[in-house]
C-alpha cells in the first residue's frame, strides 16, 4: 500500500488520487479484504456527515471576507504606530500582524497573501530589503496555522479525537513563542546592519499625526476579531460560524468594503480552496480506517517502543521525518496519513495528545517554507517575482529560529499545555 502510494505520489499524481488507489489496492491484492469499492465510497461518505467538518470551509469563508475588508492594513497601523520609529520597528510590527491575522483566518498562506500584499511595496518603499522583508513574511505566514483557529488543529483533531478546542487553546503560547523568537533574530539583524538608507521618520511621522484614538479606532473591529471568533466558544464550527458573521458584519456595516459582487467573489474563491481540501480529507478519512484494520499504527508502537528505549531519540526522529515530509506535501494529508501512525507511538512514550498535535502543526508549518511544496514561498514568489530559491535562502535565519523554538515545544511540554490545564481549572 505506502509503495503504491510512494510510486504514484513520484510520479506527479494528485495526493488525493494517490492516496484512494493506495488505500483500493490492499482489495485489488487481496479480494478477500474488507476495504473495497462500495465499502471506499460508503465509509468516504459517512466520514464527510460531520459537524466538525463545516468548520473548514467557513473558515475559508471567513478569512477571504475579511481578506476583501481590508482588515490585515488597519492592523498594521496600530502596530506600526508604537514600533514604527524604529529600524526593526516596521519589520516587528509586520510580525506581529501575522500573528493576529492568523488568529482571524487560521491559513498560512492567506496569511502570506493579505500581510503581504501591503507589507513588500510599503517596506520596499521605505528602503527595506526587499527580499528580506519577502522571506520573513514567508516564514511569518506559518504562524497562520500554529495560532488559533486552526484548520491544520481542525484536522489533527478529526483523525485522532482529540479535543479541537484544547488543541486551539494549547497552540497560543507556541506561537507566540515562535513569533518572539522570529522578533529576536529581526532586532539582532538590523543591530548589525546600516540602516541609514530607510526613510521611516516621514512614515512614523504621517502615522502619529492622525494620533493614536483615530488608528484605533480605524483598527479596532480587526483587534476584536480573534476575541469574538474564539472567546466561549463551545465547538470550533460555532466559531467559525461566528467568524463569517462577524466577517461580513465588519466588512459590509464596519469598514464598507464588502459589496455583493465581492461576496459573490468571495463564495468562489472558498469553493474554489475549499472543495479539494475537502475531496483529501474523505479519503484520507478512508485510509486512516484501513490503517487500524491492517493494524500498522499499533504493530509500529511496538516495534518502536521494544527497540528504542530513549523518549528524546524518538521525538528528535519523528521532528526530522516531519521536517522532511512537510516539504515534500502539504500540511492536511501529512496530518492525515501520519497522525495515525505516529500516535500510538509516541502515546507509548506518554507524550499527551494535544502536545503531539501541536508538535505536528509546527513541524509542518515549516513546511510552508520549504521547497519543493513550499506554499507560503509560492503566494510570496506571486506577490514579487522573486525566485523562490532567493526567497528560501533569505528564509534559512527565520527557520533557524523557527527549528529553536520547535526544540523548546518538542522537549518541554507545558509551552502546549500550560493554558488549557489553567483554563480547565
Amino acid at each position: 500500500m505506502f509503495g503504491i502510494f510512494l510510486i504514484f505520489l513520484g510520479v506527479g499524481v494528485p495526493i488525493a488520487a494517490s492516496v484512494g488507489w493506495a488505500t483500493l489496492s490492499v482489495n485489488l491484492l487481496d479480494p478477500s479484504f474488507a476495504c473495497d469499492a462500495i465499502y471506499f465510497v460508503k465509509t468516504m461518505a459517512n466520514g464527510m456527515d460531520s459537524y466538525v467538518l463545516l468548520a473548514v470551509p467557513l473558515f475559508m469563508l471567513s478569512s477571504s471576507i475579511m481578506a476583501e475588508s481590508g482588515l490585515s492594513g488597519r492592523l498594521f497601523n496600530v502596530f506600526s504606530y508604537f514600533f514604527g520609529n524604529l529600524p526593526a520597528g516596521l519589520p516587528i510590527a509586520v510580525v506581529i500582524t501575522c500573528l493576529f491575522y492568523g488568529a482571524i483566518c487560521g491559513s498560512g498562506p492567506a496569511t502570506v497573501a493579505a500581510i503581504g500584499t501591503m507589507c513588500i511595496p510599503l517596506l520596499t518603499k521605505l528602503g527595506y530589503d526587499k527580499d528580506f522583508v519577502t522571506s520573513m513574511i514567508a516564514v511569518a505566514g506559518g504562524l497562520g496555522v500554529i495560532i488559533p483557529p486552526s484548520i491544520p488543529f481542525i484536522t489533527y483533531g478529526l483523525c485522532t479525537g482529540a479535543s479541537i478546542g484544547d488543541l486551539f487553546i494549547a497552540g497560543f503560547m507556541p506561537g507566540l513563542l515562535i513569533g518572539l523568537f522570529i522578533v529576536f533574530y529581526v532586532i539582532y539583524y538590523f543591530a548589525r546592519h546600516d540602516n541609514s538608507n530607510l526613510c521611516i521618520e516621514a512614515y512614523t511621522q504621517e502615522l502619529r499625526s492622525k494620533g493614536f484614538l483615530r488608528i484605533l479606532k480605524e483598527g479596532f473591529w480587526a483587534l476584536l476579531a480573534p476575541v469574538i471568533i474564539l472567546g466561549g466558544i463551545v465547538s470550533p464550527t460555532e466559531a467559525a460560524g461566528v467568524s463569517v458573521v462577524y466577517a461580513l458584519l465588519i466588512g459590509v456595516v464596519a469598514y464598507r468594503e464588502i459589496n455583493f459582487k465581492k461576496f459573490i467573489k468571495c463564495l468562489v474563491d472558498t469553493g474554489h480552496t475549499a472543495t479539494p481540501v475537502m475531496l483529501i480529507l474523505g479519503i484520507c478519512i478512508v485510509f486512516g480506517r484501513v490503517l487500524s484494520m491492517l493494524r500498522i499504527p499499533q504493530t509500529l508502537a511496538t516495534f518502536v517502543t521494544s527497540n528504542i528505549e530513549s523518549k528524546i531519540a524518538v521525538l528528535l526522529a519523528i521532528n526530522l521525518f516531519l521536517l522532511v515530509a512537510g516539504m515534500l506535501m502539504d500540511t492536511i494529508p501529512c496530518i492525515l496519513i501520519l497522525a495515525p501512525i505516529f500516535l500510538p507511538i509516541v502515546q507509548a512514550y506518554n507524550v499527551d495528545i494535544v502536545h503531539f498535535g501541536i508538535l505536528m502543526t509546527c513541524n509542518l508549518a515549516i513546511g510552508f517554507v520549504t521547497p519543493p511544496i513550499g506554499t507560503n514561498l509560492f503566494v510570496a514568489q506571486s506577490l514579487t517575482k522573486i525566485p523562490i530559491t532567493r526567497i528560501a535562502k533569505h528564509a534559512v535565519p527565520f527557520l533557524a529560529m523557527f527549528l529553536v523554538a520547535l526544540l523548546v515545544i518538542t522537549f518541554v511540554p507545558s509551552v502546549s499545555l500550560w493554558l488549557p490545564s489553567v483554563l480547565s481549572k
